[in-house]
């Protein structure tokens, strides 16, 4: 099958399997359609991960912004992947067979990350769908990634909302915010986290 009809199927697919699986679980999943390769792209961009370092990536679901981590140029066997549904886990380990795949809870990073150790990343990009949680785990969730960046990295998540996911704190996080991407459904921006 040529790479673009096998690329359609492969989109199709991940459609489907979106709607399956917010329909069993509405607050399991950030969003009822895999993330545009515009909005990827643009995550990758502000992130600005490290090919010589380690990236992080919280809720990956069909790995859209993992194929565009990879086209960045960042080795697959340099990315650490936290899903927590295990169908995902399976589809990502079939896509990026190099990839480090924890199923597992990115609210938890502790345990999560248990057999990374001291690693420092380069950079985290979140799927993850903070808004439908309570700020506090917001915000402890956004510190713990914080916590594991090296000096001048950040964590870009992705949100529908009019509002971010996290307000900045002073002297501890920083926030910016991209333009609307209109090129997904539906539209959203990037907010990027950071040490002051």
């Amino acid at each position: 099958m040529p790479r673009k009809a096998l690329s359609v199927a492969n989109r199709l697919g991940d459609e489907f399997r979106f709607i399956r699986t917010w329909v069993a679980n509405p607050q399991g999943i950030g969003a009822v359609s895999p993330s545009s390769r515009a909005l990827a792209r643009l995550m990758v961009r502000n992130a600005r991960p490290d090919p010589a370092g380690w990236t992080l990536e919280l809720g990956p679901g069909t790995g859209v912004v993992t194929q565009a981590l990879v086209d960045a140029g960042i080795p697959p066997e340099r990315i650490v992947s936290i899903e927590h549904n295990g169908d995902f886990c399976r589809l990502l380990r079939g896509r990026f067979p190099t990839m480090q795949i924890v199923q597992g809870d990115a609210f938890d990073l502790d345990g999560a990350l248990a057999d990374f150790g001291d690693v420092r990343f380069s950079a985290a990009l979140s799927g993850l769908p903070l808004l439908s949680f309570p700020k506090e785990r917001r915000r402890a969730c956004v510190e713990s990634v914080l916590d594991r960046l090296v000096r001048g990295g950040s964590m870009v998540q992705f949100s529908y909302g009019l509002g971010g996911p996290l307000a900045p704190v002073p002297g501890r996080i920083a926030v910016a915010r991209s333009k609307w991407v209109v090129l997904n459904l539906p539209p959203a921006r990037a907010w990027s986290y950071s040490r002051p």
